[in-house]
């Protein structure tokens, strides 16, 4: 069985994030850029599905700038056995790139695609569900853990009231959430390695998609600093500022 694992290439985590002058998006120039730690977990649980013989290929696919090769190679240093880079310079949203995702898998006929549950960037939390329903497959969402057996796969999902126990009937898409596992650090001989496995390239235009945006974003702002905080003398102040100045309690 193949797996197709999408990866997005974000501000490193531990980056503080900041707002260009112009408040026309977030500032990306000369900042640390990484993998994002969702599409970390997803690649480490394809790698170790393939190590323990239930997975025969991992491929790892991108889209964006040609930077985002940076993203891939990372997989492939984990051990992805090869990867698909989606060349577009164009501002990608998750329907966009949902559609992306659904030309690649009809190229390669995977058996599951494993994905994070969101970017940390965007937040979004779409693309595994409008990828699933694109392609018409199970869909399995925020997982912690994932049991391939013979045709279907055991997922336990991470809900409001605890987990959630699911078997899926494969194909699935299922996105992964952060107590899944713990990604690997790739070692410098598998880094080196990972310079040699095959890396294909491709364009929306080439897979046929149309990624126009159909969102246009005004401004992108610093949220308002937090204002400090006071000392009431006595419940019926702070009920009294709970209801007329807060508007919290009716």
């Amino acid at each position: 069985m193949k797996v197709l694992v999408p990866v997005k290439r974000v501000i490193d985590a531990n980056i503080k994030v900041r707002v260009k002058a112009d408040n026309s998006g977030v500032e990306t120039a000369n900042v640390k850029m990484a993998m994002n730690p969702f599409c970390e977990i997803a690649v480490e649980e394809a790698v170790r599905m393939k190590e323990a013989g239930t997975v025969e290929e991992v491929i790892a696919v991108t889209a964006g700038p040609s930077q985002c090769q940076e993203s891939l190679r990372t997989a492939l240093a984990m051990g992805a056995d090869r990867a698909i880079m989606i060349e577009t310079d164009e501002v990608l949203e998750p329907l966009g790139v949902a559609k992306l995702l659904k030309a690649v898998v009809d190229n390669e006929g995977p058996g599951m695609v494993i994905m994070g549950k969101q970017a940390i960037d965007g937040d979004n939390n779409q693309t595994g569900q409008m990828l699933s329903a694109l392609l018409g497959w199970s869909q399995g969402a925020f997982t912690s853990k994932i049991e391939v057996a013979g045709d279907s796969v055991n997922i336990v999902r991470e809900v409001d009231a605890g987990l959630q126990s699911l078997t899926l009937k494969m194909p699935a898409v299922v996105t992964v959430d952060l107590r899944l596992n713990e990604p690997r650090y790739a070692s410098l001989p598998n880094i080196m390695k990972a310079k040699k496995k095959p890396m294909d390239t491709t364009t929306p235009a080439d897979l046929g998609v149309d990624i126009t945006p159909r969102v246009n974003v005004i401004s992108v702002g610093e949220p308002p600093a937090r204002e400090a905080g006071v000392i009431v003398p006595d419940v019926a102040t702070l009920v009294d500022k709970l209801r007329n100045e807060a508007k919290v309690i009716s």
